[in-house]
């Protein structure tokens, strides 16, 4: 574990409360007073011995649950951690525990953070030769538990990554005018952020890895309980960036227009027969 920034055994895949804590303080300032929302990128993460193990298991994946393949999200899968091999699968329960959440609230300053055991979008992300995701904020509440999307955290899976290979995690000003920073998805290097309607981020430049390994990481959300009847909630929103070809959602805007004029039982009945 030595020099890993949060102290998981690789063994047991369990984390003292105490020393979680203690290992988010040096970062907390930093990740705080970032603009123009609040984020950090953290190298070595985790004991290398766990990825490295997680990376094994995931040469042999099953079928995916999600997969897109339009103008905004190319060639993306996504798999949820119960249908994985069984350390990777305990992995994911480690990060909804006890001790990594206080981790996040003492890095983010959000108390009351709510892990999601449905791993809602969640799970392990793969991106394929050609793939990409554009810019976007996301989803921001969680129908089944009615709770308030506050925070990610991405961790890469890739060996070797180069910065010409696409697939960089890039952060948007809040306006959608100019990148900010820009993250290569290295191994084991964690992106944390928090999450709001107008936190524009995504990895929009499209995968090329010369040997084809796809871009890999393990992607997990967490909420707290602060929803009320005056939110309004959203799909993902996806923003062109200026001067490229990256394309405007036209279903997401339709369907922003139509809830914005109707009678929420009218909507909530229109869209449940359009999109089941």
């Amino acid at each position: 574990m030595a020099g890993a920034v949060y102290p998981l055994d690789p063994e047991t895949l369990v984390a003292s409360s105490e020393a979680a804590k203690e290992a988010a303080k040096p970062f907390a300032a930093a990740y705080q007073g970032a603009k123009p929302y609040n984020h950090g990128a953290f190298e070595n993460f985790l004991p290398p011995e766990i990825l490295e193990r997680v990376r094994e298991e995931l040469k042999s994946l099953p079928e995916a649950e999600e997969s897109f393949d339009r103008a905004q999200e190319k060639l993306k899968f996504s798999y949820l951690p119960e249908r994985l091999p069984p350390y990777t699968r305990a992995l994911f329960h480690a990060l909804n525990s006890r001790a990594f959440i206080l981790f996040l609230e003492e890095l983010t300053g959000i108390t009351g953070l709510i892990p999601d055991p449905y791993y809602m979008g969640g799970g392990i992300h793969v991106v394929r030769n050609g793939g990409h995701l554009d810019i976007h904020a996301d989803f921001n509440h969680h129908g089944k538990m009615n709770l308030e999307r506050r925070l990610n955290v991405l961790i890469y899976l890739n060996k070797d990554w180069k910065e010409e290979w696409g697939g960089s995690f890039e952060i948007w000003d809040n306006e959608m005018q100019n990148k900010i920073r820009s993250f290569v998805p290295l191994f084991n290097r964690m992106v944390c952020f928090s999450t709001a309607s107008d936190t524009w981020h995504g990895n929009p430049e499209p995968v090329n890895s010369p040997n084809g390994e796809p871009r890999m990481s393990i992607a997990l959300y967490y909420y707290t309980a602060t929803w009320g009847p005056h939110r309004k909630g959203h799909t993902t929103l996806f923003r062109p960036r200026p001067g490229t070809h990256d394309k405007a959602d036209r279903s997401v805007a339709s369907m922003q227009f139509w809830q914005d004029i109707l009678p929420p039982a009218l909507f909530r009945r229109i869209v449940w027969k359009i999109w089941g």
